[in-house]
């Protein structure tokens, strides 16, 4: 009869080629898969029967080797080919993928698996998943978009939802300021009528004048008087709208002449000397020194005939426009109807030049800031210096006037220095408040300059800072960086794809749906960012593809399939044996 042991050795070759089959079948089946990674089968022989373990040689003798007979074939094991696949470029941003030895970390119910696939898309909830609904991991950013490290998190892009706002920082100007232009003496110069304390207009108001326990005259232009302001009924104010210095409309602000604090007023006092403070807010004007030699003289006074003078500050482009429309008085009780009418007697003068740009705060409300540069000396020695002030009707204080500061130039037209390169705004809309911003008249190429000109020129030629926009497209760095693009032309960093790293990725075991977990052998991850203890880097808008080779498979489907045919001959032939 047939020997048993060969047609078992027989089988053994037709399970472990049949075996082959199915893996190799399995690497076709798979060539288009997405990072797939082929598989290759080992086979290792059974044990053998022995009839001798020889005999070691001898004096009389030579030796004989062992005498064995093979007992078939069997299944050593499968070895996975983590070879890179090559990459394909996709044009889709959510599309990533790995050139190196890394692997992304995805969540499945919980449980941390691993894959090489990078075909994600986002899920309604805004997660990068991947096709199997697997949540991508990450670290994620904190309220600055810093990175942080740590944690893995299911990253999370949130296009057309995630907005931001950026408070202004800084601000770069650029420009020439005209050396040969006339220097500031004065500024406009605005007088009102004389008010008097008695009604024979003999005992002038002064600034420490109260107002709201004293009858304020004036004259009625036929020899008499008339009373301008009653004390007897309070509180009483004056509306101030239409002003412009230099073209430039100031806004409107309500003084209440009371003793307490009134509603619906910008400022409060009971003195005449109140009432001049407000008006220096509310015009922007300053007669401080400031820096070695600067003084832009604009003040407001009680003179000592009891006339309010207004005199505005130096610059052509801070000449005051005040007519008698723009004051409005609110004086209940009895009263000149218009106690406050001005004339001009003399306007500004001096070189300068004002320019207008927008700041934003940290709630991305825009404000419009006026810079003004006034030349103040010509030096003997050669420079020039300016004086600039920076306004805003936007401020949510009184005054209108935000910075000040002293600008110097060289001989050769050159910025020196500067005793003040910023400005602070008040704000009372809930962002953050004084928002505070710098200047920079220096900045390499764009720089300030005094030279000779026809006339000055100044422009801010960069300002940071940015209104409300809203994340509206993303890009996947080598890094792993999510960098997210929005509607305000800002770039932050919204989340970073991890990768895990093995020391032994064939000893991964294979979970289905392209997702490896850990195995006894695979050791555990090093879990790192992109380009880190050797994970590769990310390229996105790509996939890898498939590592089978077709070519290699369709050579080892021969040999298995000749191998399997060999093996069913075995069996036959031992069949017919007697």
């Amino acid at each position: 009869m047939a020997s048993t042991t060969a047609l078992f050795t027989g089988l053994s070759g037709l399970i472990s080629n049949s075996r082959r089959l199915d893996v190799i079948g399995n690497n076709i089946s798979n060539v288009n898969t997405t990072a797939f990674k082929s598989n290759r089968m080992q086979f290792t022989p059974t044990f053998s029967r022995n009839f001798s373990l020889g005999t070691a040689p001898g004096t009389n003798t030579g030796g004989t080797n062992p005498g064995q007979v093979g007992l078939g074939v069997t299944v050593a094991g499968t070895q996975r080919n983590f070879n890179n696949g090559a990459i394909g470029a996709t044009g889709v941003a959510t599309d990533v993928a790995i050139e190196g030895d890394g692997f992304f970390i995805v969540d499945v119910a919980g449980t941390r698996h691993f894959t090489r696939a990078g075909n994600f898309v986002r899920n309604p909830q805004n997660e990068l998943v991947s096709q199997s609904g697997a949540r991508v991991m990450g670290f994620g950013v904190d309220e600055q978009f810093n990175v942080i490290e740590g944690d893995l998190v299911p990253l999370s892009i949130p296009v057309g939802t995630l907005t931001l706002a950026e408070a202004s920082r800084n601000v770069i100007f650029n420009g020439n300021l005209n050396a040969s232009g006339s220097v500031g003496t004065t500024g406009s110069v605005h007088t009102g009528r004389a008010w008097f304390t008695d009604a024979a207009l003999t005992i002038p108001v002064g600034a420490s004048t109260d107002i709201t326990s004293t009858d304020i005259y004036m004259s009625d232009g036929a020899g008499g008087s008339v009373l301008a302001f009653d004390s007897s009924t309070n509180p009483k104010s004056i509306t101030i709208s239409g002003v412009e210095k230099g073209g430039k409309d100031l806004g409107s602000k309500t003084f209440a002449f009371s003793a307490t604090s009134v509603a619906g007023a910008d400022a409060n006092g009971a003195t005449l000397g109140d009432f001049t403070d407000f008006l220096e807010d509310v015009l922007g004007l300053d007669n401080s020194g400031v820096g070695s030699s600067s003084n832009l003289g604009g003040n407001v006074t009680i003179n000592a005939g009891g006339q309010l003078v207004i005199t505005g500050n130096e610059g052509t482009v801070q000449d005051l426009a005040l007519e008698t429309a723009d004051f409005v008085i609110n004086t209940p009780g009895a009263g000149s109807g218009q106690p406050l009418v001005l004339q001009k007697s003399g306007s500004a003068n001096g070189e300068s030049v004002r320019t207008s740009f927008v700041v934003y705060d940290s709630l991305g409300t825009p404000l419009t800031i006026d810079l003004t540069f006034t030349l103040q000396q010509t030096s003997a020695s050669g420079g020039t210096t300016w004086q600039f002030v920076a306004e805003s009707n936007d401020n949510d204080a009184v005054s209108r006037l935000i910075g000040l500061g002293e600008v110097t130039f060289d001989a050769t037209g050159r910025f020196t220095n500067a005793t003040n390169q910023s400005f602070s705004i008040t704000r009372t809309n809930g962002a953050v408040s004084p928002l505070t911003v710098n200047m920079d008249f220096n900045s390499g190429t764009d720089a300030v300059s005094s030279l000779t000109d026809s006339a000055s020129n100044l422009a801010a030629v960069f300002q940071d800072g940015s209104p409300i926009g809203t994340l509206s497209n993303f890009s996947i760095g080598e890094d792993g960086r999510i960098s997210g693009s929005f509607t305000n032309g800002l770039t932050r960093t919204i989340g970073l794809v991890a990768l895990a790293k093995f020391s032994n990725p064939e000893g991964l075991v294979d979970a289905g749906d392209n997702l490896f977990r850990t195995g006894p052998n695979s050791g555990t991850p090093l879990v790192a960012k992109p380009r880190d203890f050797g994970t590769g880097r990310l390229v996105g808008g790509a996939l890898e593809l498939s590592n089978v080779d077709l070519s290699q498979e369709f050579i080892n489907m021969i040999l298995a399939s000749t191998g399997y045919s060999a093996a069913s001959r075995v069996i036959t032939t031992t069949d017919k044996l007697v």
